[in-house]
């Protein structure tokens, strides 16, 4: 394999310009090439003063030098240049830390000039510019890259360093086979390379994006689906006990329920080990899937471990297997980090003779002393609060243990494909039947009593709340309301109303109580923090009022607003906001006010804060893309899939000819 070209051997590029290249990522020519410009300076046609505007103030004209003078500033006596276009309109180039620029601008000198001229009590004045005594120099009549800058950096050093890397690199090789260049209408990598760095218009700039990002996307797609193992699947049928269950059950599974659980079986079935993502909206039966799914792990006479991030969480979980699966004949176990002594000793010998079928618990799970009979299922809840390394710690409980991990943060289905590209997915798009959807509403200080009085009239119709606040006291931010103040307000406010306090600090067995006690309606409203965010199915809970609520985002929100509308009852969600608003927040308080679909939110999501967290670690090595946004290349994402995938399907080891490309690219990665 050839050796990389270094960026040292370009022109002008010393030991100091090498360094701050590389705080840039580039350390060779290749890397040049593919740095991205950030924007480009459009040239083409000669801008005059007077056709500047306030939104767009930028000039690239001739101008001659008619005086010079001086000003005082902070850094002491400043160059003042006048000079006038060819129309005769007059500017001042103010001169700041270039008093060497007297001796080269001479009066009745011609130059050309570029930058944003901006008016100044009548006077155009313009302080960051660049200079040339010829057009050519001065790019007029060209669009010039913008780059990224650091250290002692220019654009000039810049856009030389990328020219000589260009041709010094020419021919670029091209990096897919050539059908695809046609089938997804892309230009040729040479020419891909060469339009991104100097375009003749701004079409050619966008064309040479759409190439490369298309090939980055598609490459990191072929990578990952290439070491994804290849199973037989095969129709998989219920087990014994999993008939028994659907059998039980008040209601029938949703259509996507049923699907999602058949792709699980098929995969539990087939001889490759299992690794797929369960993803579906708040309050759609995720759950429900993954207890159905472990029936037929255990009648098969493997052991399951649910896995959930809070041991709130798992004590709900644990409760509600109990409910559903004891009465099949399932031994079910609870252990967390509070487990301990002899109970702990006898649960751990369970597990390892195998008279546990299954175990529900927090991290505790992968804990060294935690060993398993035949541990054959694991599934992870709320996947995206564990890390890579504990999940990994879990799997290796078992021997090839098949993998379910579920979320209830909605993730835009091109993008999940990306993200977890190593996984399979099901998505639940389809709410159980019966469900109406939540209504939104957006509360000012203003209607704060009108707020109060709606809810009150929920409470006389027998059906229960939850308010929530950002924070459980005050910690010196007097302007935020908190739980402990707003618990002794609403006592006073539904004196009739029995309610208690809920947050984080309370021992987990009090907050067990407390929300056993709110689902027998001993209680009318929970006063919470976010604890309550998920995991919680209360029916006759029909609103919800979360303070504040510019403060949180939109994820937690959404997941906020599930803990109500898991029934039949029409339901509400206050959202109650303060003033100041920033243009972020109001656009995420819209977003929840206009719907309830949880992928479109998590689209919006996307638009207002790009993937942020929304992945957990997992996304990790996924966001360092050059030229590819998972913002919004969307449909660039799912096209790139597609063409991996035929490749995987066709010639999985890139042995065709048209794929020797490919498979060149591929060990370059590497």
């Amino acid at each position: 394999m050839e050796k990389p070209r270094r960026i040292t051997e370009a022109p002008g590029i010393g030991k100091k310009s090498s360094e701050d290249l590389l705080a840039l990522g580039v350390s060779t020519l290749h890397d040049m090439i593919s740095l991205r410009p950030r924007a480009y300076d459009d040239r083409r046609e000669e801008r005059r003063i007077r056709n500047t505007s306030i939104d767009d103030p930028s000039i690239s004209c001739r101008i001659t030098i008619l005086r010079h003078s001086e000003f005082s500033s902070k850094g002491g006596r400043t160059l003042k240049v006048t000079a006038t276009d060819d129309d005769g309109t007059r500017i001042e180039l103010l001169c700041f830390n270039r008093y060497f620029l007297k001796t080269q601008l001479r009066i009745g000198s011609e130059w050309y000039i570029y930058g944003k001229a901006m008016k100044n009590r009548g006077v155009y004045q313009i302080s960051s510019f660049e200079i040339k005594r010829t057009r050519e120099e001065a790019g007029i009549g060209r669009i010039l890259p913008v780059y990224p800058l650091t250290g002692g950096l220019t654009e000039k050093l810049m856009r030389n360093a990328a020219s000589y890397s260009l041709m010094a690199l020419s021919p670029i090789p091209d990096e897919l086979p050539q059908s695809m260049y046609e089938r997804e209408n892309l230009i040729h990598h040479s020419e891909a390379y060469n339009f991104i760095h100097f375009p003749a218009t701004m079409e050619d700039a966008a064309r040479a994006l759409n190439t490369l990002a298309f090939t980055e996307l598609f490459m990191m797609e072929l990578s990952v689906l290439r070491e994804k193992p290849r199973g037989i699947r095969k129709k998989s049928l219920p087990s014994a006990r999993e008939k028994k269950l659907l059998k039980s059950l008040p209601f029938t599974l949703t259509e996507d329920q049923l699907k999602a659980a058949e792709e699980i079986r098929e995969d539990m079935d087939s001889p490759v080990q299992m690794n797929r993502l369960l993803q579906g909206d708040v309050g759609s039966g995720k759950t429900l899937v993954a207890w159905l799914t472990a029936l037929h792990a255990i009648d098969k006479g493997e052991q399951v471990a649910f896995m959930a991030p809070t041991e709130l969480l798992a004590r709900q979980h644990a409760d509600g297997a109990a409910e559903l699966l004891s009465p099949l004949g399932v031994r079910i176990a609870f252990i967390t980090g509070s487990v301990k002594g002899e109970r702990r000793r006898l649960l751990l010998r369970s597990l390892q003779e195998g008279s546990t079928d299954l175990v529900i618990g927090t991290h505790a799970l992968f804990s060294e002393d935690v060993t398993f009979k035949n541990l054959g299922f694991a599934i992870i809840d709320e996947q995206h609060r564990f890390g890579v390394q504990q999940r990994q710690a879990l799997m290796k409980k078992g021997n090839k243990a098949d993998i379910l991990s579920m979320t209830a943060t909605p993730i835009p289905r091109s993008l999940a494909l990306t993200l977890f590209a190593d996984y399979s997915v099901s998505v639940l798009h389809s709410m159980p039947k019966g469900r109406i959807p939540v209504k939104t509403y957006l509360v000012s200080e203003s209607r704060r009593e009108e707020m109060y009085k709606s809810v009150g009239v929920e409470f006389q119709r027998g059906h229960q709340a939850y308010f929530v606040y950002p924070r459980i006291d005050d910690e010196g931010e007097g302007d935020l309301r908190d739980v402990t103040t707003m618990y002794d307000f609403l006592k006073e406010k539904y004196p009739d109303v029995p309610s208690r306090l809920i947050h984080s600090k309370l021992p987990d067995d009090e907050k067990m109580q407390i929300l056993h006690d709110f689902r027998e309606k001993k209680i009318g409203y929970l006063v919470a923090t976010s604890v309550i965010e998920v995991g919680i199915d209360i029916p006759d809970a029909t609103c919800i009022i979360i303070e504040h609520a510019e403060r949180f985002g939109l994820a937690a929100l959404h997941q906020l607003r599930g803990r109500v509308g898991r029934s039949s009852l029409p339901s509400y969600c206050f959202l109650v906001y303060g003033p100041g608003l920033t243009d972020e927040a109001k656009a995420r308080l819209r977003v929840m006010k206009e719907t309830n679909d949880g992928f479109k939110i998590a689209e919006k999501d996307l638009e207002i804060r790009g993937p942020g967290e929304m992945m957990g670690d997992k996304q990790s090595g996924f966001l360092h893309l050059k030229f590819a946004s998972l913002t919004s290349d969307l449909d660039l994402v799912e096209r790139a899939r597609a063409e991996a995938e035929r490749i995987i399907s066709e010639d999985r080891g890139l042995l065709k000819a048209e794929n020797a490309v490919l498979r060149e690219a591929l060990a370059k990665m590497k």
